[in-house]
């Protein structure tokens, strides 16, 4: 008996001329079109594939004529150039020579165009499709085992996380999974994702412990955010490698009529005012604390007599 996947299917609710139209005119919003009843991902104005994930449907980018392939035919992390991996900040960068900075502009561009867009790859000759997220994680997170390997299953899971994001009618995602699959360094990824581009916003843990939740934000989180690239890495508070809250604002400072005079003319530095902590397990963690990302790993295992229903309404 030959498999056959049922994670997913390919559907043509919109007639293909309607599709075509509306890409020639760049005209698909990101987000809910209610008029087709789907949830578009992409943020090119040009729709593809459209996938039904637990009776979602999920309208891809197009394609492009040219996409990336490496000799591997496969994915593979791509090397970041070797003389900016010497840059550690933002502060490096603002102290590397000028005249070197203009060879960079293209690739670092093109990063965050990745981060924003996605980005497609031939695997095995077949064009694919990666959210911004799930490049985020495949490219700059660091894992337990260094560069986290693609799987499909990822794939299609960070497909409809895009689309719990873009729509607005969602509060969220439960995912039930098997041991080993990766979610706990996933969400840890998309938590450091997510709080590095956006400012005044809070992002939390919880766990089926506190030791649990601190566990995860330690050798997780922290981990993920050290290893990002200077380019994606916002000015930080605090230690390097916090054990409670993860602070990306500029650091305070007692300000004399001594540094204000040396500091005279300087660039303000701006900081994003975000943080990443978490909570010790119970009915009322983050009670009426206004949160971007809450990320309740291992949800299912609370103990008596706290509860994770009590803790979700």
């Amino acid at each position: 008996m030959s498999y056959r996947q049922t994670l997913y299917s390919l559907v043509e609710p919109i007639k293909k001329t309607t599709i075509t139209r509306m890409n020639k005119g760049k005209k698909w919003k990101y987000g809910y079109n209610k008029e087709f009843d789907i949830v578009v991902i992409s943020h090119t104005g040009q729709i593809g594939d459209i996938y039904e994930i637990q009776n979602l449907r999920i309208a891809l980018p197009k394609a492009p004529k040219n996409v990336y392939e490496n000799k591997l035919k496969r994915w593979a992390k791509i090397d970041q150039p070797k003389e900016l991996t010497r840059l550690k900040n933002i502060f490096d960068w603002r102290n590397y020579p000028e005249e070197n900075k203009e060879q960079w502009f293209d690739y670092i561009d093109k990063e965050f165009r990745n981060r924003d867009e996605g980005f497609w790859f031939n695997n095995n000759g077949k064009p694919t499709y990666l959210t911004g997220t799930h490049y985020m994680y495949l490219q700059w997170s660091k894992i337990d085992v260094g560069a986290p390997d693609f799987r499909e299953a990822n794939r299609l899971f960070y497909i409809f996380w895009e689309a719990c994001k873009a729509d607005k009618r969602c509060y969220g995602m439960c995912y039930l999974k098997n041991r080993r699959s990766g979610f706990s360094f996933m969400s840890s990824a998309e938590t450091v994702n997510l709080a590095t581009i956006s400012s005044d916003a809070r992002y939390g843990i919880l766990s089926k412990t506190g030791a649990d939740a601190k566990k995860m934000f330690t050798d997780k989180v922290v981990p993920i955010s050290i290893n990002y690239p200077f380019f994606f890495k916002p000015i930080q508070d605090g230690m390097d490698r916090p054990k409670t809250e993860l602070a990306y604002r500029v650091p305070a400072s007692k300000f004399t009529r001594k540094k204000m005079a040396a500091t005279d003319g300087m660039e303000e530095i701006d900081g994003l005012d975000t943080t990443i902590d978490w909570k010790n397990t119970g009915d009322n963690s983050y009670d009426g604390e206004k949160l971007n990302l809450l990320v309740h790993d291992e949800s299912g295992k609370w103990e008596r007599p706290d509860n994770i229903l009590n803790n979700w309404r």
